[in-house]
């Protein structure tokens, strides 16, 4: 039985929700079970942000919670508090650095995987790999028998990223490997043949065999999905996870992830402080948000459509508890949270809340999430645009023939996150506008903000993203949900025979 963390290596690591996972979950004497040695990104501000993390995690005292001058970085993230706290913590950082690199993986170039087995030289316990690589769908298995599309695969990019994994796999051997990936590639097909069952002959090839997190004995593709939302996840994100294991490791065959109460979007960010949007043009900086909202409200209730949602819309028109600020730094007790000692532990009874900021919307988008989020309020569905006020309707094309009932595309373009429901997957795609996660008090009007997303995400609320806002949207819609990643790690852990402690016991 392993008595040191397992070593973890983390390809297309993204933010690091798999890492944060696998890195949190912790043995019987409150040791950790698995220790990230090595996590590889591309993209520049996502990097930044798993090398904060990587950096955070070595801050963090035995009990995992973070020194006070972390938690004020936090409170204040400039650029020159930052490099006031690696001059703090020089070792530290060092040691993040070399865990997180910012790196390119190439088919044919073995620099990471050379530098990989660098790294284990002289261990032979255990060792685990993590990461999602696209997967559509170059088979080294299939490779021969179809050599008339070689010159078309060689150009497509995402096969090669696939193959790195493989290469990881071929020179490491690990004892296990957790693969991510979206539900449409159990459904893709290349060149006429199924992707998965290349990667499943693929992996066999290699000598292991695959198994689900969900179903003991898998007999089809889709068994192999696993839905956050049956996890304790408050979001209905669902993914195809392949747990990998070497064949000829004696530990026998593995358990599955046991199923968790809902978790809604009301429990988690209903006792969120309230903040506003903003205004996205110049010509409205100077209105008054209260003013114009409630008169929004009143408007709204000129209209069939509107006068339905009296109830939501009446305490907005009375201008009633309308938050003031467009952006909140400090959070209280949250009683109705089943997952505030997820989020809020490390922080040793700190207040702060970072990246809690509301972005500027279109002064028209403000009147659609206010009919939206009353809709929803009243309806407990989301509005299509068939239910719109007509002065409401986008101006597009596509929205021309909601007024007569007619088909349209993308009628639930707008659509509020449901208090009492999970929430719909987040995807990188709000980092492009707010439309598709709309909060859902009317009073608030707005999209949600990273902080949000983050905890739908259930990344811990001290779990900082680099970058611009887009940037920051974009990591979290990408990332694995680290809570989901932490009962994954604890599948593994139990088949390698190494007690664990979950933060679902």
């Amino acid at each position: 039985m392993p008595m040191d963390p397992i070593p973890v290596i983390d390809l297309f690591a993204g933010p690091g929700g798999m890492s944060e996972g696998f890195s949190s979950l912790r043995d019987e004497n409150g040791e950790p079970v698995f220790r990230s040695i090595m996590s590889i990104e591309m993209e520049r501000t996502a990097h930044a942000t798993l090398r904060l993390r990587a950096f955070a995690r070595r801050l963090m005292d035995a009990d995992g919670r973070l020194p006070q001058d972390y938690i004020d970085y936090l409170g204040t993230p400039s650029s020159e508090n930052l490099e006031r706290l690696k001059d703090s913590h020089p070792e530290e950082w060092a040691a993040a650095e070399a865990e997180a690199i910012q790196g390119t993986l190439k088919e044919g170039d073995d620099e990471f995987v050379e530098m990989a087995k660098k790294r284990l030289q002289g261990y032979d316990g255990p060792l685990v790999l993590i990461g999602g690589p696209p997967c559509q769908a170059y088979s080294l298995v299939g490779r021969a028998r179809r050599t008339h599309d070689k010159d078309r695969l060689e150009k497509d990019v995402k096969q090669t990223l696939y193959k790195c994994y493989l290469r990881f796999i071929e020179v490491l051997r690990p004892t296990a490997f957790v693969m991510e990936n979206v539900k449409g590639l159990l459904s893709a097909r290349n060149y006429g043949e199924g992707v998965f069952g290349h990667i499943r002959a693929d992996m066999e090839a290699l000598g292991y065999e695959l198994h689900s997190m969900v179903v003991k004995d898998p007999e089809r593709p889709h068994d192999f999905i696993v839905r956050a939302d049956e996890f304790g996840v408050p979001q209905a994100r669902h993914r195809v996870i392949l747990f990998g294991t070497r064949s000829g490791c004696g530990q026998g065959v593995p358990g599955v992830m046991t199923p968790r109460p809902v978790i809604t979007v009301d429990q988690v960010l209903g006792e969120m402080p309230r903040i506003r949007s903003g205004f996205s043009s110049r010509v409205h900086d100077k209105l008054d948000w209260k003013e114009y909202v409630r008169k929004a409200a009143e408007k709204l209730m000129l209209t069939p459509e509107g006068s339905a949602l009296g109830p939501s819309l009446e305490p907005v028109m009375e201008g009633k508890h309308l938050p003031s600020a467009q952006h909140a730094d400090g959070i209280g007790a949250e009683d109705r949270n089943p997952l505030s000692d997820w989020y809020r532990g490390h922080l040793a009874g700190s207040g702060v809340l970072p990246e809690h900021v509301a972005r500027n919307h279109m002064d028209s988008d403000l009147d659609r999430y206010l009919f939206c989020a009353a809709y929803a309020q009243e309806h407990k569905t989301c509005a299509k645009l068939y239910d719109f006020p007509k002065y409401l309707l986008p101006n597009h094309k596509n929205a021309e023939g909601a007024v007569e009932g007619k088909e349209v595309v993308f009628a639930d373009r707008f659509h509020v996150q449901l208090s009492d429901q999970p929430s719909t997957t987040v995807t990188s795609h709000i980092s492009k506008d707010g439309h598709y996660f709309i909060h859902p008090d009317p009073s608030q009007c707005r999209s949600l903000t990273v902080r949000e997303a983050a905890r739908l995400q259930t990344f811990p609320d001290d779990y900082f993203f680099m970058g611009n806002r887009t940037d920051q949207y974009r990591q979290v819609g990408n990332a694995v949900p680290p809570l989901l990643a932490q009962q994954m790690a604890q599948v593994v852990a139990d088949w390698i025979d190494e007690p664990s402690v979950g933060y679902y016991r």
